[in-house]
């Protein structure tokens, strides 16, 4: 008792293994928030054309509603380092194909499609067995602080990087650029081998694959009474996430008086991430206290209500604080919604039902999200298009509410893996 007490207060990135982790995540996730801005300005220099613009996000959601029970069954079957590590150097490749193309004055527009959209295909692989990873090097009482740290850090690489590459391409040319997330492709794949602690546990080679794997995982979601709920409450938190995102320029322009160029549009950016990182260091203490489901059952009505708020600012300033606001929750109960389904999900499981969860937030609630704002923000102004698609928050803080998570414990079973 007395020697395991300092090794739970122990710094979490003091542990070699934790910080390759969390640094492999910052440095590949900074590599591609760069390529996020690159592949739309370049295919849009190649065309001229905002529908071929449009397909390039559409690449990012496909793959999820494609492939993603794929990538947990494999993940949850195999080694999971090793399908990380592979799945980095694939990336590497496929986007290193576009600046080499671009060198060699070949590149066309289906090639940069083409190679975003294999590239997000990687990704879901890659990103199903990374969802099983931090459970395998973290107790479960500390994924709270795992996930916020992980969070955290990747918010500030998300918000900083996107300028600094938006700098760059005034000087360097798009597909120039993306070079540099091939290096950070290949800059995570050496820190995952690197880690010494395995990231799965022991694999049962008679174990079920393929339609019979996906199945097991998804009566475990259907029959966990937190872990149904909670994805679909990720899904509509991700739904406000993806309508915002979509129409944030747009309504900084119409309502708030904010237009490119202006220095204010850029603040407005960095205070989504200010909030975000103010979430991550708030959502380990939250949990700690309250648990997670109480963590979650407090902050979703106060989510509902930033989202509200968002809606009703008509100036530069309070549409800074309330975006910050807005941030600050939305990144509260997305890493609340992660840690409870890492917590009680069994080892051999995990990465199935957290891949899961990713196809309800980043494959349908994120696009349809995006999508509605869109539509909404053609025919009517702004600040009701903002409202109405906030109102999800609303329904999710409902639907907590109405539902088992009101009764749950304040500490859930673990399975003993």
């Amino acid at each position: 008792m007395g020697s395991s007490a300092p090794a739970r207060r122990q710094r979490l990135l003091s542990d070699p293994d934790i910080f390759r982790y969390v640094a492999a995540r910052i440095v590949s996730l900074a590599g591609s928030a760069v390529t996020f801005i690159a592949m739309p300005v370049l295919i849009y220099g190649i065309t001229g054309s905002a529908t071929w613009t449009s397909l390039v996000i559409v690449a990012e959601a496909v793959p999820y509603l494609l492939f993603g029970l794929w990538a947990g069954a494999l993940a949850d079957h195999v080694d999971r380092r090793r399908v990380m590590v592979v799945a980095d150097v694939l990336a590497a490749l496929t986007l290193a194909t576009v600046p080499i193309a671009w060198w060699l004055d070949a590149l066309t527009a289906g090639h940069v499609l083409a190679a975003a959209f294999a590239a997000r295909i990687i990704y879901v692989f890659f990103d199903a067995a990374n969802q099983g990873a931090l459970p395998s090097l973290v107790s479960r009482d500390r994924l709270p602080a795992a996930n916020a740290l992980v969070f955290g850090g990747s918010t500030v690489a998300e918000t900083v990087v996107p300028m600094v590459a938006g700098a760059l391409i005034v000087v360097i040319s798009p597909a120039s650029i993306i070079a540099i997330d091939v290096l950070t492709f290949v800059a995570s794949a050496l820190l995952i081998r690197s880690i010494a602690r395995p990231l799965s546990g022991t694999r049962d080679r008679e174990a079920s694959t393929g339609f019979p794997a996906i199945a097991d995982g998804t009566r475990f979601i259907v029959r966990h009474r937190v872990v149904r709920v909670m994805i679909v409450i990720g899904a509509l938190v991700a739904f406000s996430a993806g309508s915002l995102m979509a129409i944030l320029v747009v309504w900084a322009d119409r309502t708030l008086d904010v237009r490119e160029g202006d220095w204010r549009l850029g603040v407005l950016f960095g205070a989504w991430g200010v909030g975000a990182v103010i979430g991550s260091f708030l959502v380990p203490r939250l949990m700690l206290r309250y648990g997670g489901v109480r963590a979650a059952l407090l902050v979703l009505p106060v989510a509902a209500a930033a989202g509200i708020a968002l809606s009703l600012a008509r100036s530069w300033l309070p549409g800074v604080l309330t975006v910050a606001a807005w941030s600050l929750f939305y990144i509260m109960i997305a890493t609340i919604s992660v840690t409870l389904r890492q917590q009680v999900t069994p080892e051999p499981l995990m990465s199935r039902v957290m891949t899961a969860g990713r196809m309800a937030t980043f494959g349908i609630g994120y696009p349809l999200g995006a999508f509605l704002a869109g539509v909404l923000a053609s025919a009517v102004d702004t600040t009701t298009a903002i409202l109405v698609c906030q109102l999800s928050l609303v329904i999710a803080a409902l639907i907590a509410w109405l539902s088992s998570l009101r009764n749950a414990p304040r500490v859930l079973d673990v399975p003993d893996d």
